[in-house]
């Protein structure tokens, strides 16, 4: 009997086997969609720190939108977002008022697309009338929109003026947005933007425990594949209620069973034993220490990194006067540092005087690379 296809997926954006503990803001998004035009969450936010399952959720919002006949249009912020988007969503781009488009032998090359910056809330809102003329009775446009915080405030202007404008007219449209957490305030605050405080804000924090468990015992059980109890807890609790980590774990006790079952010619029939999640918890803490926490900690300078080391040495959030003794510092001086992790997302300020880790498992991989000054 050959061990199934491993189920897990821990890739960034992949959708996983089962999506845990965000059946609610898929609900929501529903409800939305056939409530009509003015339902609330047909603009909505999503946020959470890296790895918390954003780029999926939009995945299955999109899945969503597309089961009722919508059009999808995803994009991910960067340079240029809102030209990208006239330009994928009109019928005909190459009929754009105040478009300026270079000659190309594949036809229009969104790099060479560029709008007058006057003229972008206007084009975008008369894109998005005329493709929904050409969708028809029933039918409506998605708009999706990933890592927003990258975005720039003159696109981010332009897209939320259109949108504005679209729901005002109950035109068959939404927007769904995700970011960082920092993008409430980065963005909301903004004067220009004050139409976004109306979305429906959803923020995707740690799954609950009971919920992983059960979803690592359907998928793995479902799949033909025994587990006992006393390896499921082992792996639940493993994983913290960390979307990326459940995904991690899961593949990665998996495949240590796979590969333990062809050595031993199947003598479990198809079976994740303890042993298999204690070596497999290990393989995933060192591919998330590598995939997530090892890029941001390398582009910090020195002494960034000693603040976050400072930060380390607590269970939950620190001082940030205990912070800066640690690292033998005056106020002021953590304090530049401080400011350059929260512009940068690494950390956050839950109260004042206090600071957090923003990205879950970061503290576990400081302490666990203490001794090598390389890391």
């Amino acid at each position: 009997m050959s061990f199934p296809a491993n189920p897990f997926k821990p890739t960034a954006g992949v959708m996983p086997p089962v999506l845990i503990g965000r059946e609610s803001v898929s609900l929501d998004f529903r409800e939305g969609l056939d409530d009509g035009p003015g339902a609330p969450d047909r603009l909505m936010l999503i946020t959470g720190p890296r790895g918390s399952g954003k780029t999926v959720m939009l995945t299955e919002l999109g899945m969503i939108a597309r089961s009722r006949r919508w059009e999808v249009i995803d994009e991910t912020a960067s340079d240029g977002l809102c030209d990208r988007l006239i330009a994928r969503i009109a019928p005909e781009p190459s009929r754009i008022a105040g478009a300026t488009i270079k000659p190309s032998v594949m036809g229009v090359s969104l790099g060479e697309f560029g709008i007058v910056p006057a003229l972008r809330p206007s084009t975008l809102r008369d894109a998005m009338t005329a493709r929904l003329r050409t969708l028809g009775k029933g039918r409506g446009l998605l708009i999706t929109i990933d890592e927003t915080q990258d975005a720039s405030l003159e696109d981010m202007t332009a897209i939320a003026i259109a949108a504005q404008h679209m729901l005002r007219d109950n035109a068959d449209v939404a927007f769904v947005f995700a970011g960082l957490p920092s993008l409430v305030s980065d963005l909301l605050n903004a004067k220009v933007l004050t139409f976004l405080r109306r979305a429906s804000i959803k923020e995707l924090g740690d799954v609950p425990l009971d919920d992983v468990r059960r979803a690592l015992a359907d998928t793995i059980r479902g799949a033909g594949v025994a587990i006992n109890d006393e390896a499921l807890d082992l792996a639940t609790r493993a994983t913290g209620g960390y979307p990326y980590m459940i995904q991690l774990v899961g593949y990665s006790i998996w495949r240590r069973a796979r590969r333990r079952e062809s050595t031993d010619g199947h003598a479990h029939g198809n079976a994740i034993l303890t042993d298999d999640v204690k070596a497999g918890v290990e393989q995933a803490r060192a591919k998330l220490g590598e995939g997530v926490c090892a890029p941001v900690v390398k582009q910090l300078s020195g002494r960034a990194v000693d603040y976050l080391r400072a930060m380390a040495l607590d269970d939950g959030p620190s001082s940030s006067s205990d912070v800066a003794a640690r690292m033998h510092e005056s106020m002021d001086y953590a304090n530049i540092y401080r400011q350059r992790l929260l512009d940068k997302h690494v950390i956050v300020a839950p109260a004042r005087g206090r600071v957090d880790f923003a990205i879950p498992f970061l503290r576990e991989y400081l302490r666990s690379t203490a001794a090598d000054p390389n890391r």
